[in-house]
């Protein structure tokens, strides 16, 4: 039998369902429709602060005021105090207004629905932008970024280093690329860990992850928690054939700079890296499950340019929060006015997972899991299942508690800040 034969044998063998492929171009204004569902009722108290946060309300109020700033955004004196001492500022900050509380900011709001106990099945979307603290380039920062370092080789356009067919005449660039990806280079930071105490708080229901340099895994969010949107360095194939190669070889050639070869075919082997074109892993489809379950929406250091995974975070329910944590606006995030409950926090987003991090009463837990964790003194986790005493106590979390809890996060992101170091090369 030919080898030709054989190949068309294999593909049409392959399980038989819609394709869905990974494309570079975003389609924001195809978002899904949704039809809102009837969510169970919130005390008052949550209703108002869920109230308060519509940015455009706010807005409006403002304008009226004239306490906008050019920008469009309000800055109110102790704001423009953090402005200049160089601390970022959360998009629905504001100052009290004479008679009344001051409306929370976005990850106040989030913070305290989740020591309630009402947000429970947290789904974590993330990109390029989580790795960067544990000294991973992203993609796309002009100069630095990874794509700005292959202007060597001379592509076309950037993104043609994920494109199959200009991995077939020449695959050195995304070689070149995955030396500095593949796993055991780098260390999680605390932003993977902060995940992983999501799960072991039993928040977690899923995190969906554009990143291949295998963070995740390694800070031990365990497998079935965790979708590779964008496949892994795990396993590798013949880029035509699709035949099996052993992971490990694939890359040893690659790290000495040799080019593995297909045993069948003769063709070039890749990692198992989902490409422009080629079709997303099936573990992908888990969001037809998960998303209509999910009670929060964390988005994380993206820009949500890569479809289909961009066009995601639309499939929540409209009466789910989504809270973006990000350098800037993205996606749906960049439209005026936003979502009832969608939350904004830019800037560092280090900084800004430390600060929902302290208004949780999470930070010293998660020093303590890293420490333990990068040491050795602590088991991978193996199952999802959380321990008992590791889930929130709604009953715990009064009222003043959360304030303290909102008190104490300043002094959190300055530990941080001050004392977080990548974990870099072992």
């Amino acid at each position: 039998m030919s080898k030709a034969r054989l190949t068309r044998d294999r593909r049409s063998a392959q399980p038989s369902f819609t394709r869905v492929t990974r494309s570079s171009i975003s389609s924001q204004d195809s978002a899904h429709s949704i039809i809102p569902q009837q969510g169970r009722p919130s005390d008052s108290v949550l209703l108002s602060d869920l109230s308060l946060m519509r940015v455009s309300e706010q807005q409006a109020s403002l304008a009226r005021k004239g306490k906008l700033s050019k920008n469009g955004s309000y800055i109110s004196e102790s704001s423009s105090d953090n402005i200049k001492h160089g601390l970022s500022t959360s998009s629905g900050s504001s100052v009290r207004a004479s008679g009344r509380s001051a409306p929370r900011g976005a990850l106040e709001t989030v913070g305290r629905l989740m020591k309630l106990g009402r947000l429970r099945n947290v789904v974590v979307v993330a990109g390029a932008g989580i790795s960067t603290a544990s000294g991973i380039p992203d993609f796309r920062s002009p100069g630095t970024g990874l794509y700005a370092n292959l202007e060597k080789y001379n592509v076309p356009y950037p993104e043609a280093v994920f494109n199959i067919d200009y991995f077939s005449d020449d695959p050195r660039p995304f070689f070149s690329l995955a030396k500095e990806l593949y796993p055991g280079q780098h260390r999680p930071n605390y932003i993977h860990y902060f995940i992983r105490m999501l799960h072991q708080k039993g928040l977690l229901l899923r995190m969906y992850t554009q990143n291949i340099d295998g963070l995740e895994k390694m800070c031990g969010i365990p497998d079935e928690k965790l979708v590779e949107a964008h496949g892994s360095f795990a396993t590798a194939s013949c880029h035509l054939c699709y035949t099996p190669f052993p992971a490990e070889e694939a890359k040893e050639a690659i790290m000495s700079d040799d080019v593995p070869k297909c045993s069948f075919c003769s063709a070039t082997v890749k990692p198992n890296v989902v490409f422009f074109g080629e079709d997303l892993p099936e573990k992908y489809f888990q969001h037809t499950q998960d998303f209509p379950k999910a009670d929060l929406l964390m988005i994380m250091g993206t820009s949500l340019q890569i479809e289909p995974f961009a066009s995601l975070v639309n499939t929540v329910k409209s009466t789910v929060p989504r809270l973006l944590l990000n350098r800037r606006a993205v996606g749906p995030f960049e439209r005026k006015p936003l979502r009832r409950r969608d939350y904004v926090e830019l800037g560092d987003l280090l900084h800004s997972v430390g600060k929902l991090a302290g208004i949780l009463g999470w930070h010293t837990e998660i020093e303590d899991l890293m420490n333990s964790h990068e040491n050795g003194t602590l088991p991978m986790l193996i199952s999802s299942s959380p321990s008992s005493s590791g889930a929130i106590d709604p009953s715990c979390s009064s009222g003043e508690d959360s304030d303290s809890s909102e008190a104490d996060s300043k002094s959190t992101e300055s530990s941080i800040l001050s004392n977080h170091r990548p974990l870099q090369s072992v």
